[in-house]
């Protein structure tokens, strides 16, 4: 059996998926996320792992480009995850060639200067949103599984695992993950990497029952007014949740027992 190679070094790169919300940090009033759930396992598995998460919510693949892959690729880490794009697609007026073109240069700079690149088909939640966007998506995916063939790189598939698509592994705001969910995401880029799975990501959240009507409209009020209508006013104005925000963890240093999940 093949030995998985050990990873002492990590970057992560994206947008709000990577930076962790809306999974809230057990201590402090940030987020934690999936990647820094990975890197907590590969802390554990050896030692001196440095890690780095460079992604910062809200996002273009243009800016992804252009502010987190010249210092991530100079880092030369043993395993850097990129997902981005998905911001770019689910955006009334996207270029599509424009988004591959980019994505295209971000691959090709990174997968040479890493050990191992990891890319993902992101999950979507269902509802009319996902349905609305589903063609580009699929695009976006098809033609990330073609750069990670050409270029060594891995491809985590969450946008097959209909349990992620589950609402209720989604916040209230309806477009982050929960806790539960970032920790599945991590399990899956876990087991992707060629170690064993603790338990199974992908099984269905367990039943319950509905919420009625009532409360169903109450949820939908509440969402409006404090998610929907401000992401409507900042893409009115071109201004977006990430401007002016630094990336959590900007170098590649060792985790200090505070960021151990």
């Amino acid at each position: 059996m093949e030995k998985t190679p050990e990873i002492r070094s990590f970057v992560a790169l994206g947008d709000s998926f990577t930076e962790g919300m809306s999974d809230h940090a057990p201590v402090g009033d940030g987020y934690r996320g999936w990647a820094d759930l990975l890197a907590a396992r590969l802390a554990d598995r050896a030692e001196g792992v440095r890690y780095a998460n460079l992604a910062v919510r809200g996002k273009l693949i243009g800016q992804i480009v252009e502010d987190q892959v010249p210092p991530a690729a100079a880092m030369n880490a043993d395993l850097v995850t990129l997902v981005g794009g998905l911001n770019d697609v689910l955006r009334p007026s996207c270029d599509m060639a424009r988004v591959r073109g980019l994505l295209e240069e971000a691959v090709s700079t990174l997968a040479p200067s890493c050990g191992q690149l990891v890319l993902m088909r992101s999950p979507g939640r269902q509802g009319p949103v996902l349905e609305r966007y589903r063609p580009r998506m699929e695009e976006l995916f098809d033609f990330i599984d073609k750069l990670a063939a050409e270029h060594g790189a891995l491809v985590v598939d969450l946008y097959a695992a209909g349990a992620l698509s589950d609402p209720r592994l989604w916040y209230e705001d309806r477009l982050h993950l929960t806790t539960e969910g970032h920790r599945r995401v991590a399990e899956a880029v876990w087991e992707r990497l060629g170690h064993p799975a603790e338990f199974d990501w992908r099984q269905p959240v367990p039943d319950e029952p509905a919420a009625g009507w009532g409360a169903r409209r109450l949820a939908d009020a509440q969402f409006a007014r404090q998610y929907l209508l401000p992401w409507v006013r900042r893409r009115l104005t071109g201004r977006s949740s990430g401007d002016g925000r630094a990336p959590k963890r900007p170098d590649l240093a060792p985790l200090a027992c505070e960021d151990t999940p």
